[in-house]
């Protein structure tokens, strides 16, 4: 289970997400594994975070069910991390426009 929102009370279900997406470096695995698996090296390589930040935030996601170990190819997502991926495409898209807007 995610842990808690820091100073929230209600543990919802939207919060805690917020809270473990909002982690420095979360999201950015995530969009990493959008098009393929990726072993540990090659994540650590492509975020340039620490070998400890990155364990970590894989332990997170996979604890969440949105990253899975496969030992023949790597680190993965898992089918509701896929699902949460395709609702980020959209604000990728805007984000491309909004980019753009201000320069």
């Amino acid at each position: 289970m995610v842990k808690r929102v820091r100073g929230s009370r209600t543990g919802r279900p939207i919060m805690r997400l917020l809270d473990l997406l909002g982690r420095r470096w979360t999201l950015r695995i995530v969009w990493e594994l959008r098009e393929e698996p990726k072993r540990f090296r090659d994540l650590q390589d492509l975020i340039g975070a620490s070998p400890t930040i990155v364990n970590t935030r894989l332990a997170e996601l996979r604890e969440a069910k949105l990253v899975e170990l496969d030992d023949s190819v790597g680190y993965r997502l898992t089918a509701l991390g896929r699902e949460l991926l395709q609702l980020f495409l959209p604000l990728h898209t805007w984000s491309e426009k909004w980019a753009k807007a201000v320069g």
